[in-house]
């Protein structure tokens, strides 16, 4: 099978240029921020105020959320009662902060908890059974479960027979049957009027909490104790919402714009000792998404995520740094694990039949990294892509999907050959019993045959409008990074530049990346292009360029610089 040696490029979205003006108008922006607003479907200067303002005071009503009445009254009767409350995460960032924002906020408000995070190799994900005997042992008599158990029927009924009310809030797809528990809280399922489903396990918790809160100032509760501030908590939700890969617009853009202020803030010393063993000076969605949030996975993927919760919940800064290097270090390990496993799936690939999709399995891979895997998968050959971590008669499987392909449903329609499935759009966990691996390939490799087209395969790369060079300042740059945080749904601006000449190329690093200088008529920018030396025999001649502009700071000086997502040979906009 041969990796991508070519994109299509493609506006992001026609914008009519008077509704572009009219943006400008209203909310003092300039032609290229209004411009990017519109291409993300900001058409009226109401919704362009709602975005840039993005202020929790705007934070639709929780109650809104199905299940969340029955929730805060059960958890209302266990803080005055103080039954024992356990909380049952994931062992992913969404998981591990959910569980330490519950944890932690449900202790604020005077209950007593515990939590339990499974192990990714014995307990595999979701509910656990015997988490739920233990819960019943330690005489819990509610268990909420963040971000699983919208699919645990089995251990739903098992916690009824033990006598534990459940409460499940989740964010993943619901199944047609849902599970019978005390409360179902989760966007997606029928009947639910909340505004926004976008949001991941942790932003479900902390929309349960606010009602919560709400629930017990209401009855006084807060009249001989202090009552805690919210707030505090958005860095938890921050990490958690920008690592799941969910579109940060809307409620999520509000919550992480918020929570990353307080994560750069650092009051709590584990996120200060992960911070300083990442490196990480300034935090935005990109340092969380690459350096922190991969560490706190790291823990879940080979060791156990509960070391996570507790660097969260830690109060001891001697304590937070020793589980921070022992995150730094299981991250290293997952790394070079990663490295083996892709360089493994790219080798069985080499000779592999052009198809539509990729599933490969493996007893030598590690079910921890293989969804990592997936993804630079679906990077380097554009197809959706399963792998399958074999245990001896049976596999955990993780998946990766493309734009058109709905992996969730995919992996619907091929039900009756999985032992069980779960996920979104773009990415999904399923097992498997090994000798149904073959049965299993042909039907999903049908399944995407009947969706997309070859040319569907081919990645598209999006951008905003054309630029000149002359039009890139400071103010301007400066203005188009004011539109962050940026991630899915609202991703980094793209700008296309025409006709530029490239000088000064040269490696820099460890070889792999490249920096130049981009002059077009009398201007000139520096460049970066990360991971693209073995195309430097395409930075010559007048080219066309896709990049992002941002600001480098070096010895005090501020200059733009663009860093480069694309090139192609110069061509005229009719050719385009």
């Amino acid at each position: 099978m041969k990796p991508i040696d070519s994109r299509r490029w493609s506006l992001r979205r026609e914008c009519d240029r008077e509704r572009v003006e009219i943006l400008v108008r209203e909310l003092g922006v300039s032609f290229w921020a209004a411009r990017v607003l519109a291409a993300r479907s900001i058409e009226t200067p109401e919704e362009g105020r709602l975005f840039l303002q993005a202020r929790l005071s705007n934070l639709p009503d929780p109650f809104l959320l199905k299940g969340v009445g029955a929730a805060v009254e059960r958890l209302v009767m266990a803080i005055e009662q103080q039954q024992l409350i356990s909380v049952h995460g994931d062992y992913d960032v969404d998981g591990i902060t959910g569980t330490a924002l519950l944890t932690q906020t449900l202790q604020l408000f005077g209950g007593r908890v515990e939590y339990h995070i499974p192990l990714r190799l014995k307990d595999g994900y979701g509910l656990s059974a015997e988490a739920l005997r233990s819960a019943a042992g330690n005489d819990a008599r509610v268990v909420v479960s963040v971000d699983c158990g919208i699919s645990a029927h089995a251990e739903a009924d098992l916690a009824a027979d033990l006598g534990l009310d459940l409460i499940i809030t989740d964010h993943h797809q619901p199944p047609d049957s849902l599970p019978s528990a005390l409360a179902l809280v989760n966007p997606h399922q029928p009947g639910c009027s909340f505004p926004d489903r976008n949001l991941c396990g942790v932003g479900v918790a902390f929309m349960l909490l606010v009602a919560l809160r709400k629930a017990l100032r209401e009855r006084g509760w807060f009249a001989q104790r202090s009552e805690p501030d919210l707030r505090q908590q958005l860095d938890l939700v921050a990490l958690g919402t920008v690592a799941d890969l969910v579109p940060l617009t809307g409620l999520n853009r509000t919550l992480v714009r918020s929570g990353l202020q307080r994560l750069d803030q650092g009051p709590r010393p584990g996120i200060r000792a992960l911070k300083e063993v990442a490196g990480v000076r300034e935090v935005s969605a990109g340092a969380v998404g690459f350096r922190l949030a991969p560490r706190l996975n790291a823990a879940g993927r080979l060791e156990d995520a509960a070391l996570g919760v507790e660097l969260l919940l830690t109060d001891d800064a001697d304590r937070a740094r020793e589980l921070a290097e022992q995150l730094d270090g299981f991250n290293r390990q997952r790394q070079q694990i990663e490295k083996d496993t892709f360089a493994d799936a790219v080798a069985q690939l080499e000779d592999a039949e052009e198809r539509f999709s990729i599933v490969l399995a493996d007893p030598a891979w590690h079910s921890g990294v293989i969804g990592i895997v997936a993804s630079r998968l679906v990077e380097r050959y554009g197809r959706p892509t399963l792998l399958v971590a074999l245990d001896e008669d049976s596999g955990k499987g993780s998946g990766r999907s493309v734009r058109g392909f709905h992996l969730y449903r995919g992996l619907q329609g091929c039900a009756d050959d999985l032992l069980g499935f779960g996920g979104h759009e773009y990415a999904a966990g399923f097992s498997i019993a090994a000798d149904r691996l073959d049965a299993f390939s042909e039907r999903f490799e049908a399944r995407v045959r009947d969706i997309l087209t070859m040319e569907d395969l081919m990645p598209t790369l999006l951008y905003e409008g054309e630029i000149g060079l002359d039009e890139l300042g400071p103010e301007l740059v400066a203005e188009l990074e004011s539109l962050a945080p940026f991630g899915m749904g609202n991703p980094e601006p793209v700008l296309l530049a025409r006709n530029v000449d490239l000088h000064r190329v040269e490696t820099i690093g460890d070889g792999s990346h490249l920096r130049c200088v981009a002059r077009q008529g009398g201007y000139s920018c520096n460049c970066i292009a990360f991971r693209m030396a073995e195309r430097i025999e395409e930075f010559s001649g007048p080219c066309d360029l896709l990049f992002t502009p941002g600001i480098n700071e070096w010895k005090g000086r501020r200059s733009v610089q663009l860093r480069l997502r694309d090139l192609r040979p110069a061509t005229s906009q009719a050719e385009a």
